[in-house]
């Protein structure tokens, strides 16, 4: 994919071939949220007012880690402005909707509004992209875990998925809490400490076995499902300079009645278009991208988007390919090549990538090419 286009230039040719009604926001959205959150009470009040079989505690727990989930979908909807438009009442319904997940609003739309869709897949600004070849000399971490192999590097990555979403905030909370204005610093920390009172009071109030199965295990659960759709957005697309949904996003398809649970949370390369839009008229997007650059567009089902992700390193090189630097193996991104049906990789001549890496600790990344 050569010419690259901001956001912006494809919305504004999408644009003009959409109904006005899909630029307003949609309130009726807030009815899936009230269903998921009365199951969320119910589950709460049956777990910890019965004695049941551990075995229907974790039936239980299944349906509140996918409520957990489908609510943080609903609360990045809320948050872009689209199901309201009032300020404080998006943020009061954003804050119940991530109350599960424990992140709140100003944190998120810091974060995920203002950081990540101005700057998607860039190096530097994206606070969500992988790293670079060049940042594995800088970091310790990196550098143990590519010293790995291949497999069980793959196998940790899928496993961190249960706790990744929330050491990520944690780890996005610590990163941004300095930007905020410090008279409004103290309402993120309030937004940040209330919910884990809740939680920990809630610990006190069923005691520990009843408080696993009513929010540790749905929160691994919520972590998964919601990390299982991230992890797809934008890791086997390139890194690019130009913010260009279509070259640096991917959607990702699932059956229907999964996408009407999880409000279009699958339509990604749309959102990233129409960030301002509701999901439910992403398929409509969907449709005008679709006839307008068929051969820009990327999509892929969810099951074969993972399956490339367990089969291919998460390090950058050279912008638009991945590498392990362990085995000196390349692989192509998106949009340059990448096959899911048959994934394949090149073998790196080290001089070479040494050559093009700026600013790189030779020493380091030499030692890692040559430890196999």
């Amino acid at each position: 994919m050569k010419d690259l286009h901001s956001f912006a230039w494809y919305a504004k040719q999408i644009s003009p071939k959409l109904p006005k009604k899909v630029f307003k926001p949609v309130p009726s959205r807030l009815w899936g949220g009230l269903a998921y959150l009365l199951i969320v009470v119910a589950g709460f009040l049956t777990i910890g007012l019965f004695q049941l079989h551990p075995f229907i505690y974790l039936l239980i727990s299944f349906v509140l880690g996918t409520s957990f989930a489908a609510m943080g979908f609903l609360g990045h909807e809320i948050l872009h402005g689209t199901v309201v438009r009032k300020p404080w009442l998006r943020d009061f319904l954003g804050a119940i909707a991530f109350w599960p997940l424990s992140i709140g609003p100003k944190l998120w739309r810091k974060w995920h509004n203002l950081s990540h869709h101005v700057n998607t897949q860039h190096e530097e600004h994206d606070p969500d992209a992988w790293p670079t070849l060049e940042r594995l000399s800088k970091t310790k971490l990196l550098n143990w875990i590519y010293h790995l192999p291949h497999g069980v590097r793959a196998f940790g990555s899928f496993a961190s998925l249960t706790l990744m979403f929330t050491l990520h905030s944690a780890r996005m909370f610590a990163a941004y809490i300095k930007e905020f204005n410090p008279k409004h610093r103290r309402s993120v920390w309030v937004q940040l400490i209330l919910p884990w009172v809740f939680w920990i009071t809630l610990l006190f109030i069923m005691g520990p076995m009843k408080w696993v199965f009513a929010f540790l295990i749905p929160l691994l659960i919520a972590n998964a499902i919601v990390m299982g759709y991230i992890s797809t957005n934008h890791r086997l697309n390139p890194i690019t300079e130009i913010n260009d949904p279509l070259a640096n996003s991917l959607t990702v398809t699932v059956p229907k009645w999964v996408d009407v649970l999880h409000f279009n949370f699958s339509y990604h390369t749309e959102h990233h278009l129409f960030p301002g839009m509701s999901s439910k008229y992403y398929p409509l997007v969907k449709k005008h991208v679709k006839n307008m650059w068929p051969d820009r567009y990327h999509e892929m089902p969810i099951g074969k988007a993972l399956v490339a992700l367990w089969k291919t390193p998460r390090l950058y090189y050279d912008g638009n390919q991945l590498i392990d630097p362990r085995e000196g193996h390349v692989y192509s991104t998106l949009g340059h090549g990448l096959d899911i049906s048959n994934i394949t990789f090149r073998k790196v001549n080290k001089d070479d990538a040494l050559e093009r890496i700026i600013k790189l600790s030779k020493s380091k990344v030499g030692q890692v090419l040559k430890d196999k």
